[in-house]
C-alpha cells in the first residue's frame, strides 16, 4: 500500500510557537510510518517555511519553552525553503534549494535547484495568529491540498474571541456578559472606556487580546484599580480587547470534538489550575495544575456539555477537531459557553487527546481519523461546481 505524505506544519510566527513545536514533536513520534511518510515542514518566529533537517522530538511544552530561552538571540538554522504551489490534480508542492557559490561558476554567484515533494495531505499543528486563524487554511485552500482541522471561516471566527461570541449569540448559547473594546479607542479615550466597562459589567472581569490563545496576555481584574493594566496588556498583543464577566467559584470544563458534518463530543474533563485562573505558566510550566478526567459531572450536566459542545462546533462550521471550553458555577450549577479552539495544543498530554483516550480512541487512532477527515472533506469539496459553464 502507498503510504501517504504528510505535511507537519508546525512553529508560526505566534506566542504559542513553542507550544506548537511539543504537539508537532508528539504527531511525528505517532505517525504509523507503514501508513505515513511524515514531512516535517517549520514555520520560523520571523515567518520564514523551512524543510526541516529533523523533526521536533520534545513532547513537553515546558521543556521547549527553557530551550527557547536559552536559545533566544541566536539566528535559527534553515535547511530548504518551502514554497507551495497548486495542485488541480497531481502538480508537486515544491521545494526550492538556495545554492550559494555553484560549483563550476567563476562567477560566484546563487542557484536554486528544484526538488518535487508532493503532499498527500497537510497536517497544520500551528496553535494561535498565523496559523490557527484561517490564514494558513487559506493558503491551502489556494495551494487546493486536503488539511487537517477546521477551514478558513471557522478558524478565522474560533480564533477571533469576539466574532466567536457574536456567532455563540446568534445561535441562543449561553455565555457571560462581554464587552468588545478597540485597543485604539482604548489608547485615545482611557477614562471613558474605563467608565463604561465599569458600569456594564460587574467585578471579577477577565480581560482577553481577542486573537490569541493559551491565554497570553488575559489578565484577572478584582476591583477597578487594576482594570487600567489589564487593558494596557492586552492591547500590547491585539488591536480588539475582549472584557468578560467572571463567574463566581467557577469550574473549568472543557470536552473534545471529532468530526466533520456529523461531529462526536468525548466525556469532559476539568481542569484544575495551580494558581487564580489557567493562564499560560499555569498550563505550561506550574506543575501544580491538575486535569480531572472524566469531570465530576452529573449524566444531565455531562449530556448538556456535550449538546453545546456539537452546537459550537457547528456554529461556526467546524471541521476535523476543536476543544470547547466552559465555565461551571458551583454555586448555581449554571453552565457557559466560554470558547471553541481549533487546534487545541495536541500533545499525547493534552487535554483534546486525553479526553478522547479516555473515550477510546488512542492517540495514533486519532490521528488516522484525523487524516481520514481532511480527505473526506477534501474529495467532497472536488465535487462541487466552481464554475457555471
Amino acid at each position: 500500500m502507498k503510504r501517504l505524505r504528510v505535511g507537519v506544519i508546525y512553529g508560526g510566527r505566534s506566542g504559542e510557537h513553542e507550544v506548537s513545536l511539543a504537539s508537532a514533536a508528539a504527531v511525528f513520534a505517532h505517525l504509523d510510518r507503514q501508513r505515513y511518510e511524515p514531512v516535517p515542514i517549520r514555520i520560523e518566529k520571523d515567518g520564514r517555511w523551512a524543510l526541516a533537517e529533523r523533526a521536533p522530538s520534545a513532547m513537553s511544552a515546558a521543556e521547549v519553552i527553557e530551550h527557547a530561552r536559552l536559545e533566544a538571540g541566536r539566528a535559527p538554522r534553515v535547511a530548504r525553503e518551502v514554497h507551495l504551489m497548486a495542485r488541480p490534480s497531481d502538480e508537486p508542492l515544491l521545494s526550492i534549494d538556495r545554492v550559494s557559490g555553484r560549483a563550476g561558476s567563476d562567477r560566484g554567484d546563487d542557484g536554486a535547484v528544484v526538488q518535487s515533494m508532493g503532499l498527500d495531505v497537510v497536517f497544520p499543528v500551528l496553535h494561535g495568529p498565523y496559523g490557527e486563524d484561517g490564514t494558513v487554511q487559506g493558503l491551502l485552500e489556494l495551494a487546493n491540498l486536503p488539511y487537517v482541522g477546521c477551514g478558513v471561516l471557522a478558524s478565522a471566527v474560533g480564533m477571533d474571541k469576539g466574532m466567536m461570541k457574536v456567532v455563540f449569540a446568534q445561535h441562543g448559547l449561553a455565555q457571560v456578559d462581554y464587552a468588545v473594546v478597540r485597543s485604539a479607542e482604548w489608547l485615545k479615550n482611557r477614562a471613558a472606556v474605563r467608565e463604561s466597562l465599569l458600569a456594564k459589567l460587574p467585578m471579577p472581569l477577565f480581560v482577553k487580546p481577542a486573537n490569541l490563545g493559551s491565554s497570553v496576555g488575559i489578565s484577572k481584574v478584582h476591583d477597578a484599580t487594576e482594570l487600567d493594566a489589564a487593558l494596557d496588556l492586552a492591547a500590547a498583543f491585539d488591536r480588539k480587547i475582549v472584557v468578560e464577566a467572571g463567574v463566581k467559584n467557577a469550574r473549568e470544563i472543557e470536552c473534545a470534538v471529532l468530526g466533520n458534518d456529523a461531529p462526536e463530543a468525548s466525556i469532559a474533563g476539568e481542569v484544575v489550575p495551580s494558581r487564580e485562573f489557567y493562564d499560560y505558566e499555569a498550563k505550561y510550566l506550574d506543575e501544580g495544575s491538575k486535569t480531572l478526567i472524566p469531570a465530576e459531572l452529573t449524566a444531565a450536566q455531562l449530556a448538556e456539555v456535550q449538546r453545546l459542545s456539537k452546537a459550537a462546533f457547528l456554529a461556526i462550521d467546524g471541521s476535523g477537531l476543536a476543544r470547547v471550553d466552559f465555565l461551571l458555577g458551583r454555586d448555581d450549577g449554571r453552565l457557559y459557553l466560554n470558547e471553541v479552539n481549533t487546534l487545541p495544543g495536541f500533545t499525547t498530554i493534552s487535554m483534546y487527546s486525553k479526553l478522547w483516550e479516555a473515550s477510546g480512541i488512542s492517540y495514533p487512532a486519532l490521528i488516522d481519523r484525523l487524516i481520514e477527515l481532511a480527505l473526506e472533506r477534501h474529495a467532497a469539496k472536488q465535487q462541487l461546481r466552481t464554475s457555471v459553464l
